[in-house]
């Protein structure tokens, strides 16, 4: 069986949620504190064991590219300043390849994954979206990876979503499970209010085989028009087992305004620069609202 070493990133989305601001600049190059939120995304698939990434980019990417790229420039001043940590901050993503590939036209997810199908060829492959920022002691993509070394098949990760939250999400419809791996009789992309199989959501973290190039092929549009992932993965399943698994782990939704300010206050206060001052700024805050009211 062939390890999982690829991984494909998907960053071609309008981020349109984001507007104005992602007007000129990618929604995956949104900072969180000091650091992009692809910047995590990449960072947890080289800690999964990834050697090689595709990001699917789309118009106006090209600052992803540029922010993965070497600045010989800023290295040496910071060396030269004695800026170790910095430097190696900016350096951390030299530990893998990554290559790029942009999609002509925004045709939805699975055709975006459908894009880098000559760099994958017949290897197994990991997508890590970069809406969602799982942190966990063990890299959410390598638990993924571990289910698929047990089981052979694609694994998909899930987590428990509220039920009057189910039709934002793929969701499954599991039919037994093993302590946090489930077998799985459907995959639904986004069910209507109150027909959800299940709360057990699709987070947006994959490990598939090759074979669902054979459905994403086909260039089927499902919801909102689009080539969905969540049925090539169907179609995948009914004729081979695709599992999913319960990773471990909190993850972070910052495909959304709400939950990327969540985000961006709680990693903050784990910054050791800013976290006093923000802590007290935030119960200063509190007070005064309260006051207010």
């Amino acid at each position: 069986m062939k390890k999982v070493k690829k991984a494909i990133i998907p960053a071609a989305g309008l981020g349109t949620r984001f507007l104005p601001a992602t007007k000129a600049m990618p929604k995956e190059m949104l900072p969180i504190v000091d650091k992009p939120t692809i910047e995590y995304i990449v960072e947890e698939a080289i800690a999964s064991g990834i050697e090689d990434i595709i990001i699917v980019t789309g118009k106006g990417k090209r600052a992803i590219e540029d922010h993965f790229d070497r600045n010989f420039e800023l290295e040496e001043t910071l060396a030269s300043k004695g800026k170790l940590d910095l430097l190696n901050k900016i350096n951390q993503s030299s530990n893998v390849e990554i290559h790029y590939i942009r999609q002509k036209e925004p045709k939805g997810l699975g055709h975006a994954v459908w894009c880098a199908r000559n760099f994958i060829g017949d290897e197994p492959f990991a997508v890590l979206l970069g809406d969602d920022i799982v942190r966990a002691e063990k890299p959410c993509t390598k638990q993924l990876i571990e289910q698929y070394e047990v089981t052979g098949s694609s694994v998909i990760g899930v987590q428990t979503v509220a039920n009057n939250e189910t039709h934002r999400y793929g969701i499954i419809d599991p039919f037994s499970s093993s302590e946090r791996l489930y077998e799985v009789s459907n995959f639904v992309e986004k069910p209507k209010q109150g027909t959800a199989p299940s709360n057990l959501a699709i987070m947006g973290r994959y490990v598939l085989t090759p074979d669902i190039f054979e459905f994403l092929d086909l260039q089927e549009t499902g919801a909102g028009g689009e080539i969905q992932l969540t049925d090539a993965i169907q179609k995948l399943n009914e004729r081979q087992n695709v599992y999913a698994y319960d990773f471990e782990g909190k993850r972070y939704d910052v495909g959304e305004k709400l939950g990327f300010v969540k985000t961006m206050i709680e990693l903050a206060l784990e910054n050791d620069e800013i976290k006093d001052d923000l802590s007290a700024y935030l119960v200063e805050t509190v007070e005064s609202l309260k006051v207010k009211s």
